[in-house]
């Protein structure tokens, strides 16, 4: 049969066993699916291997009542003998383009499930695994952490069952380190807190049977400290205005009363100032805030509580933004970073993605900056208008909208991110773990360990002076970072594009001009990590309520994080500085001119001593 279907200008051969009691069918479906071609066309053979080594099975594409079908043969080995030279030649070549195809086929299947695998550990690890990277040993100093310049996360200890109670004279900050005291003198360190002294005596009884001769005489008193702790209390003050009138009731005279916060509330500076450190700086939800009242038996509905947190933000601590956002320009250094928040009540449909973006001035900074500012949306305006008046050096991570406004101006230069370029070559090793034994010979662990080289330099310059600083990284940093781009341009293209090492080694790359920017400014950082930090205690908070109800709460609330994040940043206590600002801020009423606000500044040297946090220091 087979001899009188000569003159083929293909012949396909399906390698392996195949089961021919698939029928025409199937073995037409075999074709159209793994070969992709068509079963049916003219002047091609295909040829199948059934399990019995004695005959092969072929089919011929026919005509049969007009539509397209096929004859399947069977041919014997005789037959096959019998194949002339020219027909054996094309089922070799056809053979060997099919273990070709076929080879091509499973070596992308292949990529294919080890890049799945690989996102699968990395999502297992995000998911499941710690965020710290602690117990991430690399090199051969054992460093628990890639770089300690680098630790983003909260570091946990192992505390020992034997682990010390603190004494008072540790818990509280001193001031200063002096000589032997004086017997008798009250410690200076605590002398701030409230101290209730409890005398516990011997009765006459008690005394006359442990000396039954009367005789004998008191001694020092033994004398312990513990420390109390006292719940939030409330205190109401009710004022009395003292009103006269004349004898022909014609003239009335009213003493002079405060100022409210606001107009006929019970709200104080301290009630307010409370909600604002609850919320803002303890993250704790309103509602929870409201039912902790309850439990003081104060009833105030979490409306209320939004109500003047919102109103204390758009009437007072307004001001004091306004002046913050007019400084910030003015450093040389600035950060910049943004995260997710959803606002309930935007206009938008539900689950809507708003953006709370934050900027800082630089860690070297004096007189430091922390500034939120809430946006519907991550575009690129935002951040043009805010960096509009800034001319320096702006710390990012690796968001485009930052270098395509950069690209705009000559006097903005955007510095890249080192934790961000460690970040993909560290889940791969995270993800590898111990399991993978050949991981210290990996691109990614030995990227690793060129980025902790340069941070363990930059951790040793960090009290140099900022000329000092930029010499030592010219000399020790700089070849290590030529090193590390070089290492990685000799390893792109052996690596998978889409894998997790791939995707980390074209980030770094295409980051270099920015990652490179710390070694041309001594007050420049390796790393965005102080505005990750600074951004830290909203994404905490926004774990805790997960929404924001309306646009005007979400952006008292960037108000109220910059006052807190400022105060903290400048060693104010958030809650005193809260207080203070309500306090004085209402006595200046709605003025339009705001020079009032410089002494109110949480680096002005006018703030009370109250607003200041203790440092210890040594003499």
């Amino acid at each position: 049969m087979l001899s009188e279907n000569t003159g083929f200008q293909a012949i396909y051969i399906y390698c392996g066993k195949c089961d021919l009691r698939k029928g025409i069918d199937g073995l037409a479906t075999l074709v159209k699916e793994q070969f992709h071609l068509d079963p049916f066309q003219k002047d091609v053979l295909f040829l199948f291997c059934g399990c019995r080594t004695d005959f092969f099975c072929y089919t011929i594409p026919q005509k049969t009542e007009g539509r397209d079908t096929a004859m399947a043969f069977l041919l014997k080995e005789k037959e096959l003998a019998n194949l002339d030279k020219q027909t054996l030649i094309k089922m070799l070549v056809a053979a060997t383009e099919s273990n070709q195809k076929l080879f091509e086929a499973t070596e992308q299947l292949q990529k294919s499930v080890n890049l799945l695998t690989e996102e699968v550990v990395n999502l297992r690890q995000h998911r499941f695994g710690r965020s710290s990277e602690k117990g991430l040993t690399i090199g051969e100093y054992g460093c628990s952490q890639l770089c300690f310049a680098f630790n983003e996360a909260e570091m946990t200890i192992d505390l020992a069952p034997t682990f010390p109670e603190p004494e008072l004279e540790d818990i509280f900050p001193k001031p200063y380190k002096r000589g032997k005291k004086k017997t008798g003198k009250r410690q200076e360190e605590s002398k701030d807190v409230p101290v209730t002294v409890v005398i516990h005596t011997l009765s006459e009884e008690e005394l006359l049977t442990a000396f039954p001769d009367g005789r004998y005489k008191k001694l020092p008193d033994e004398v312990y400290k513990r420390l109390e702790f006292h719940p939030a209390s409330f205190e109401v003050i009710e004022h009395h205005v003292e009103v006269y009138v004349s004898a022909d009731g014609g003239n009335f005279a009213r003493a002079e009363r405060p100022a409210d916060l606001f107009r006929n509330s019970l709200a104080t500076a301290s009630l307010v100032a409370g909600i604002y450190n609850l919320k803002y700086v303890n993250a704790q939800p309103i509602e929870r805030l409201s039912k902790e009242f309850e439990r003081s038996d104060v009833f105030l509905p979490t409306q209320t509580l939004c109500r003047w947190a919102i109103m204390g933000a758009e009437r007072y601590l307004s001001r004091v933004y306004a002046r913050m956002k007019q400084k910030l320009p003015e450093y040389h250094v600035m950060h910049a970073d943004e995260t997710v928040v959803e606002v309930r009540k935007d206009g938008r449909p539900a689950g809507a993605e708003s953006r709370m973006w934050v900027y800082r001035s630089g860690e070297l900074e004096s007189n430091p900056v922390i500034l939120y500012e809430f946006q519907k949306t991550r575009k690129k305006e935002h951040a043009r208008e805010f960096l509009k008046d800034f001319s320096g050096i702006c710390v990012t991570d690796g968001y485009q909208v930052y270098h395509s406004i950069a690209d705009e101006r000559e006097d903005l230069t955007i510095s890249g991110c080192w934790s961000h370029a460690r970040r993909g070559f560290a889940d791969v090793v995270k993800a590898a773990g111990k399991k993978v034994l050949n991981i210290r010979e990996s691109v990614a662990y030995k990227s690793l360990q060129l980025i902790q080289t340069m941070s363990r330099c930059e951790e040793k310059f960090a009290k140099l002076e900022p000329a000092e600083r930029l010499e030592a990284r010219i000399h020790h940093i700089l070849p290590l970072a030529d090193a590390f781009f070089a290492y990685l341009k000799s390893k792109e293209g052996s690596v998978a594009p889409k894998s997790a090492t791939g995707k980390a080694i074209s980030y770094c790359l295409n980051q270099e001009a920015f990652l490179r920017v710390f070694l041309t400014d001594g007050y420049v950082p390796m790393t965005n990590n102080a505005a990750e930090r600074s951004i830290r205690p909203f994404t905490v908070g926004r774990n805790n309520w997960f929404q924001i109800d309306t646009v005007s709460g979400a952006k008292a609330s960037a108000i109220a994080y910059s006052i807190a994040e400022t105060a903290k940043a400048n060693q104010l206590k958030p809650y005193e500085y809260f207080r203070y600002l309500l306090e004085e801020l209402p006595k200046h009423g709605e003025l339009e001119e705001l020079s009032y606000v410089e002494e109110l500044l949480p680096w002005s040297e006018t703030l009370p001593k109250c607003c200041y946090q203790k440092k210890e220091t040594e003499n």
